[in-house]
This record gives structure tokens, C-alpha cells and sequence, in this order.
């Protein structure tokens, strides 16, 4: 039987109302340029999408438009660092990462600096755009590369949380979010703790991981799985790299039963970092929620979900199987 904290502490878990991701990192950097003069911002001819009408208002001087460019952009980043700046490096996902993954390796990643790639539009959710966007190969590009970080925030607080704390992190930074309105769960003045694990319900069954847009849909499939009796640990792993290795093992040595849910490939994300880590300390019975080996398509986010089972139904499916074997 499922034990009354944890029925209660998903279903008290709310929504404040839908908002973009994008404009959390947007609002985010604004706030952040006004505390620290070093901040810059560089954008690859997408200001807009990347909501930063506010900074480039408040901050022109502290903004440079480097056109469809984007290699050159991240040449420029790491350029800046030399100075002392700290650079926001803004565009979608998948020109921020596949287009230019030469450029970030050699002259951000190998040299350490510490620019910060800020990168919207990613997976599915991208919608209409269609797969020549939605990157969903991103997070196994960036957690492999030396030093970097890899940061992907759940909802419009956590990613501007994420953005506040870009300067007091070493290093190049790889931070993942989205394109439309999504449910804004947690607090507003939460704290972004990099490298650790947020538990957003305990349970005794299994445990689910999930990041970034699939951590709502986490909790709406654990509200099901719990009114039919299994008591679930829900885990936000908000940073993807350095992982949360201690929480992993503590969740999975206390249910026995792992799932992943990430908007991304099986290959290299969420589900293979957490599996490694597994494998390694804990193995246990593992499924993951994750795009199988494939590129996208258009439509509108909520129907590309469905059709590439990223879904609530099919997290919920992913629990019965791991609870069968």
C-alpha cells in the first residue's frame, strides 16, 4: 500500500500556469546582466526566439548579433572570456551543438572556458520546424566532451534559476531548454543546486528519473501509478552532468526498480547516464522513456510526444514493465 506523505506530495505538486522555458533563460539573463557587468550576451540572428527583448533594451552595449554564423559565434565566446567576459552563447539546440561541435570542442571545451552555451528549441517539442530542428542527439554530444557541464531544467523557474547561477560555474557550460508554454511547478525561489538531484515525491516501487519537459509528465504518470496502488519516487535530474551518482544509488537500492524519461535519444542521454552509473554500483531492472534511434517529424509538440512515446501513457507502460521483470 502506498504510504499517505507520498500519495499526497504528487498530488499536491501544481501548476502555476503554463510558461516557455525559453523565457525563463530570457528574463533570466536580464536579471543576471544586472547583477554582474560581465555578463554578455551573443546571438546567432535569434534574439527573439530566445526572449531577449529585455536585456538587449536594457543592456545594447552588451549584446552582439553575430548573424547566421554560429561557428564563428562560439569562436567569438570564447574569445570574450580571454577579456574576463562571460559569455551567452544563444541559439537553438541544434545549431548550438551539431553545427558547431568543432568549434565548441576545440576552442571552448579543450581550452576550458567558461562559455556558457544557452540553447533553445530542443527535441520534439520544437514541433513544426520538423527534424532538420529537433535535435534530440544534444545531451550525448555535450556530457561527452572534458569539462563541460550539462544542465537541462524542468520548467520556466528552474531554467531561470539555472541561468542566475551560469557565472559561478567553472567552465563551459551546455544549458537545454524549450520552445512552448509548459506547466510551471517549482518554487520561485528555489535555489539551482548544480549536481543535485531534486526528489520531488518518495516512494518504495520504483523510481522515476526524468529531465526537462518529461518531468511533468513524470508526475501526471506517477499520479496514475499511484491511484492503481505503486508507490513511486519521482527524481527531477535537472544536471545531467556532473551527475547526481549518490541519489541515484540511494533511490535505486531503496526500490529496486529504475525508469528514465528525457526528451532525447536512448543513446548517450539521461537513460544511458544513469545506466552507467547503475551498472557500475547498483544494477538493477531499468526501462527507459526516450526517442528510439530516430529522427523527428512536424506537427505540434503534444502529437509528436505521442506518436515517438514520450508520453504519460507511456511512462506509465514503462513502470508496469520494469515492476514485471
Amino acid at each position: 500500500m502506498i504510504a499517505e506523505p507520498t500519495l499526497s506530495r504528487l498530488k499536491e505538486i501544481t501548476s502555476t500556469g503554463q510558461q516557455e522555458t525559453r523565457k525563463g533563460f530570457g528574463d533570466g539573463a536580464y536579471e543576471l546582466a544586472k547583477l554582474n557587468p560581465n555578463v554578455v550576451v551573443l546571438s546567432a540572428d535569434l534574439a527573439g526566439s530566445l526572449r531577449l527583448d529585455k536585456f538587449i533594451e536594457a543592456f545594447p552595449d552588451r549584446f552582439f548579433q553575430c548573424g547566421v554564423a554560429e561557428a564563428n559565434m562560439m569562436g567569438v565566446a570564447a574569445g570574450l572570456t580571454i577579456g574576463g567576459k562571460i559569455p551567452l552563447a544563444t541559439t537553438f539546440a541544434n545549431f548550438a551543438t551539431g553545427r558547431v561541435y568543432d568549434q565548441i570542442r576545440q576552442s571552448i571545451a579543450y581550452s576550458n572556458k567558461p562559455v556558457k552555451i544557452c540553447a533553445s528549441h530542443a527535441g520534439l517539442t520544437l514541433g513544426e520546424d520538423g527534424a532538420t530542428h529537433q535535435i534530440l542527439e544534444d545531451i550525448g554530444m555535450m556530457r561527452m566532451l572534458p569539462n563541460m557541464t550539462v544542465i537541462v531544467p524542468c520548467d520556466y523557474n528552474q531554467t531561470k534559476a539555472a541561468t542566475l547561477k551560469l557565472p559561478e560555474i567553472d567552465g563551459p557550460v551546455y544549458l537545454r531548454f524549450g520552445r512552448p508554454k509548459a506547466p510551471n511547478f517549482t518554487s520561485p525561489d528555489q535555489p539551482f543546486e548544480l549536481g543535485k538531484a531534486q526528489t520531488l515525491s518518495e516512494g518504495n516501487d520504483v523510481t522515476i528519473f526524468a529531465c526537462g519537459h518529461l518531468v511533468w509528465r513524470a508526475i501526471e504518470a506517477g499520479r496514475t501509478l499511484e491511484e492503481e496502488g505503486i508507490s513511486v519516487e519521482l527524481i527531477n535530474i535537472h544536471t545531467i552532468k556532473p551527475l547526481d551518482t549518490g541519489a541515484i544509488i540511494h533511490s535505486a537500492e531503496k526500490t529496486g526498480r529504475v525508469v528514465t524519461a528525457e526528451e532525447h535519444q536512448r543513446n548517450g542521454g539521461l537513460g544511458s547516464a544513469i545506466s552507467e552509473a547503475l551498472a557500475l554500483h547498483h544494477p538493477v531492472p531499468l526501462e527507459m522513456v526516450a526517442a528510439d534511434d530516430t529522427f523527428g517529424e512536424s506537427g505540434t509538440p503534444d502529437e509528436l510526444m505521442a506518436k515517438y512515446g514520450l508520453d504519460v501513457p507511456d511512462i506509465v507502460e514503462a513502470v508496469h514493465r520494469v515492476l514485471e521483470r
